[in-house]
């Protein structure tokens, strides 16, 4: 994607099924939890740099021992910072440090249960604070609650008043301290009420806190906890008496993935990371389902079950059109059927003039997508090829067979990021004066004048960095036409489960309709939406309807197209420039299993979508910046 924007968390969590004394004897160490940790977080890099962080606990902790450690970091270097903190703190000068029961008693981190996550902040800042894991402490074992997740809430500010009304005063409105307290209290309510069953039985209190730890019900507290969650979310945690759980939300909009055992239970937000890690087959990583929740008691076994109903499943498709690992073996085949299907499109833009086309892609992770394209270009050659042969009315001689076969499309690496340069630029104008300089493109290979350049992308959302940069580096190479190909559709909505893409004016596909609708004399449809919008702005979330779609029905995508073309095209640009678009049939042909499109369509899988969608189209009508959720 050339915008960069920040989008999903990673999750990781690790519960060793054997004492650590089975991994030092077959592994030769007993931090066997700790490095398949590393792996996984390591593989899912790519899901968030403004911090991570991991939590260890230790199952059956001896009084008077910490059992529950913690690491976070903020920084740039987040990931190596967390990990090299928690090899010095194993890391002692004593024999006994290989030894896996001393190991357990003494050391931090030496511990059966591992609850790891990568951040991308879209709530809040980026203190220490806001890092995962977060932790609600207790001097009771199962009163103890570690939460990290890959969510983001619609309607945290309604779940954080009715904590207010049950006597709560959370610390702060974010969408993790709201989750925490949120499934805390019914932690607490779950304790309170085994408590009271056996005080009534005559129990003591040492017996009471054990047999509480010991039939602490999950599933229960989970069902209560998440039946007001409104938005897209996978919510990982664990309690101090060794329970753990991993919840996903009802429409399946945040991916979750596990694998499982007799060693050891992992759960990851991708699958490919877990096949890494693990060193296992495809087939032996299961899905948690929509709704469910994967429940490991601290006996070690584990079970799915059915938490919330599960609505229409709705997995976002940025995970499989970018986010996710391209080495996942569907993701891989997704994003090159992504491309392929933008054959027809593409050939009308440069009017099937193939001989004179040269096609590339920017950035790097658009590089499936462009082999993907390049196999339907050259499907339709070899379909011309045919034709030209049995069309044609004499015997054709070696060269003139020769030259109808060996016609293929031309494609080269045009441009190539300066990653030194990038580390460099900072924010404000010497961001935009450097801009432009941080991709370097290859001279000698368009023919000036003559040749169009087609550069295939993951996506457009802003367009900021096509209009300061790319375009006009393509430029200098002087091709008679450059197409830029999106391998997603129109970004026209923003999202509120993950991505951080919250402001209408954000969109470039917005503000080119906007611009449609002044220059067709229609601007009374922009303040007939803002009407709309703001008669709604108080109803509850499950009344309101997405009027923001109206700003685009007087208008084909096409059309839509062509003006962002205009508005992205820097004045000093000689090349024609066009842009293609993916289109949201054809996405769901590449991506048949997820069909979460909102951010394209604006058709939302709950009703707090609606909300958001509302909500920030009031904020762009009264020039506010604020996020509408």
């Amino acid at each position: 994607m050339s915008d960069q924007i920040k989008h999903e968390c990673g999750i990781a969590l690790i519960r060793l099924r054997k004492p650590l004394d089975y991994y030092y004897q077959k592994y030769g160490t007993w931090a066997y939890g700790i490095q398949r940790l590393y792996l996984l977080m390591e593989k899912q890099h790519n899901r968030g740099q403004d911090g991570a962080g991991v939590a260890s606990l230790k199952l059956n902790p001896k009084p008077g021992k910490s059992y529950i450690h913690r690491s976070r970091s903020n920084d740039k270097s987040s990931l190596n910072d967390v990990f090299d903190f928690i090899k010095n703190s194993i890391k002692t000068n004593s024999e006994q440090e290989e030894n896996p029961e001393w190991a357990k008693e003494n050391l931090p981190f030496a511990a059966e249960l591992y609850l790891g996550h990568l951040r991308y902040g879209t709530f809040g800042g980026n203190s220490i604070e806001h890092v995962h894991p977060v932790m609600r402490a207790s001097n009771w074992l199962s009163r103890n609650l570690v939460v990290a997740g890959n969510f983001n809430l619609t309607n945290t500010d309604e779940i954080y008043n009715q904590l207010l009304n049950i006597g709560q005063q959370p610390r702060e409105i974010s969408d993790a301290v709201t989750i925490l307290e949120e499934i805390g209290y019914y932690l607490d309510e779950e304790n309170n009420n085994l408590y009271e069953k056996y005080k009534q039985q005559g129990f003591s209190k040492i017996e009471i806190s054990k047999r509480t730890a010991e039939e602490i019900n999950i599933s229960n507290i989970l069902k209560r906890a998440t039946r007001r969650f409104d938005g897209g979310y996978v919510i990982a945690g664990m309690t101090g008496n060794g329970d753990a759980f991993v919840v996903r939300d009802p429409n399946g909009i945040r991916p979750a993935f596990y694998y499982v055992n007799d060693e050891i239970i992992a759960v990851a937000s991708e699958r490919p990371v877990l096949q890494t890690a693990l060193d296992v087959r495809t087939n032996g990583i299961s899905e948690i389902p929509p709704g469910s929740a994967l429940i490991i008691n601290k006996d070690g076994n584990c079970r799915t079950e059915q938490i919330i109903a599960a609505g229409e499943k709705k997995a976002c498709s940025f995970e499989r059109i970018y986010f996710s690992r391209g080495t996942d073996k569907e993701i891989y085949r997704e994003r090159k059927k992504l491309g392929e299907l933008l054959t027809d499109a593409i050939l009308k833009s440069i009017d099937y003039d193939l001989d004179n086309t040269v096609f590339s892609f920017i950035p790097n992770t658009a590089e499936t997508a462009f082999f993907g394209m390049l196999k339907g270009i050259e499907d339709f050659m070899l379909r011309d090829k045919q034709r030209q042969i049995i069309e044609s009315h004499k015997l054709l001689n070696y060269d003139e067979l020769w030259n109808i076969i060996t016609r293929r499309p031309r494609y080269e690496k045009i441009a190539v990021k300066d990653a030194k340069l990038r580390t460099f630029i900072t924010e404000g104008e010497a961001r935009t004066n450097l801009v432009e300089h941080i991709y370097d493109v290859t001279y000698g290979v368009i023919r000036r004048n003559q040749d169009n350049l087609v550069i295939i992308d993951d996506s457009i959302v802003r367009g900021t960095t096509l209009k300061r940069s790319i375009i006009s580096i393509l430029d200098r190479l002087e091709p008679r036409k450059i197409v830029v190909v999106s391998s997603c559709p129109q970004i026209r909505y923003p999202d509120c489960y993950g991505i951080d893409m919250s402001r209408m004016n954000e969109f470039c596909a917005f503000l080119a309709a906007i611009e449609l609708l002044k220059e067709n004399g229609k601007e009374h449809v922009i303040e007939d939406v803002y009407k709309q919008c703001k008669t709604q702005e108080y109803q509850d979330k499950e009344e309101i309807v997405n009027y923001v779609k109206n700003i685009y029905l007087p208008f084909t995508d096409e059309q839509v197209a062509v003006k962002i073309a205009q508005m992205l095209k820097p004045e000093n640009s000689k090349a024609e420039v066009q842009l293609v678009f993916q289109s949201v049939e054809n996405l769901h042909v590449a991506c048949p299993e997820h069909t979460g499109d909102w951010y394209f369509t604006g058709n939302y899988p709950t009703p707090g979508g609606n909300k958001v969608v509302n909500k920030a189209f009031i904020n762009y009508y009264e020039g506010k910046n604020d996020r509408p959720y």
